[in-house]
């Protein structure tokens, strides 16, 4: 299974969840990914969208890896989402480029995993503040895998915590769909 891990992170560099999940896929030896900085690719917000279509098309797991900014994804992920997501090509009588493939999301909360609950600071749960994005699947006819959630990284994660997650997130990425 070929796996596309899209990490949209505005400062990857300086982001030590996201770096250290990101740089756990690319070390493990078993498994069959390609990680990518879209920051990096197009710092001026420019997208090559027929290079992230192909991306998609040589894939059979994309993964949207992101910091939960305000509820929703970086700017830039959702510009991605306005632009390679084109009619006649993802979605619409003649776009089935999603079709048989999965989409998963790694998403990094600043808050801990109680705030996310009805009775938590936030008032929502994870899953119905992601909602859009499972809907976006649906739509595109891909299957909507379960989101790899860190929470609490705005408190800090010990470096055994850490490491041990991108761990986890490394295994994820590659085991089978269930």
């Amino acid at each position: 299974m070929k796996t596309t891990v899209l990490v949209f992170h505005p400062n990857l560099e300086t982001s030590r969840v996201n770096k250290e999940l990101a740089q756990a896929v690319l070390n493990d030896p078993n498994h069959d990914a390609t990680v990518r900085d879209e920051y990096a690719a197009y710092p001026d917000g420019r997208i090559d969208v027929a290079a992230e279509q192909r991306l998609v098309e040589d894939s059979d797991r994309i993964v949207l890896q992101f910091p939960f900014y305000w509820y929703s994804s970086p700017s830039l992920l959702k510009l991605w989402e306005d632009k390679v997501l084109e009619y006649g090509w993802a979605y619409g009588s003649t776009g089935h480029a999603f079709e048989g493939k999965e989409i998963m999301l790694a998403v990094s909360a600043g808050s801990g995993e109680a705030d996310y609950q009805h009775d938590g600071s936030h008032h929502a749960t994870m899953e119905e503040l992601l909602k859009p994005f499972a809907t976006m699947a649906d739509y595109v006819g891909a299957r909507y895998l379960p989101p790899f959630v860190v929470y609490g990284v705005g408190a800090g994660i010990d470096d055994d915590t850490l490491a041990a997650t991108a761990r986890r997130y490394a295994q994820v990425i590659n085991e089978p769909a269930k």
